[in-house]
């Protein structure tokens, strides 16, 4: 009877080392995204990534539409409301989105700090058992060059 527990106990142990775990932080609960390069002018184009195997895996946060905003994360001086760059949908059981955008030609200030803010539309069971939608947002740090103001 030992032997055997302890053959149970090893192949537990095998199966349990073989299968990576995923590992997320609370950042990671909407998703994550990478915009390259992070330097740019207003009319270049930039590529977006975003990863959400976290969010769906970890998380349950399927995304059904992702927005994507150039954006004053602080001290915004009133006159910049956030810019969209992209309204998508992903595939139904995507896990990463990617996509080239060309950078509006704006007025964008160069005393400003920016980020591109992704907005992530997830739906959620209520109380009763129906759905409603949330939205988080995750952002990358950005730099406008040639600033018009």
């Amino acid at each position: 009877m030992k032997f055997f527990t302890a053959a149970i106990v090893s192949s537990l142990l095998a199966i349990a080392s073989a299968t990576p775990t995923l590992q997320c932080s609370e950042a990671d609960r909407f998703g994550g995204v990478a915009v390259s390069p992070t330097t740019f002018a207003a009319g270049d184009n930039v590529q977006i990534s975003a990863d959400f195997t976290c969010a769906v895996q970890h998380y349950g946060h399927i995304p059904k539409y992702t927005d994507y905003y150039i954006e004053v994360p602080q001290g915004n001086n009133g006159h910049e409301p956030p810019i969209l760059l992209a309204r998508r949908e992903p595939a139904a059981g995507a896990t990463s989105d990617s996509f080239s955008v060309q950078i509006p030609h704006a007025y964008y200030f160069g005393d400003a700090s920016y980020v591109v803010i992704m907005d992530v539309t997830f739906a959620s069971n209520g109380t009763d058992g129906s759905p409603y939608y949330s939205v988080g947002g995750v952002e990358a740090p950005v730099i406008i060059t040639g600033a018009t103001n």
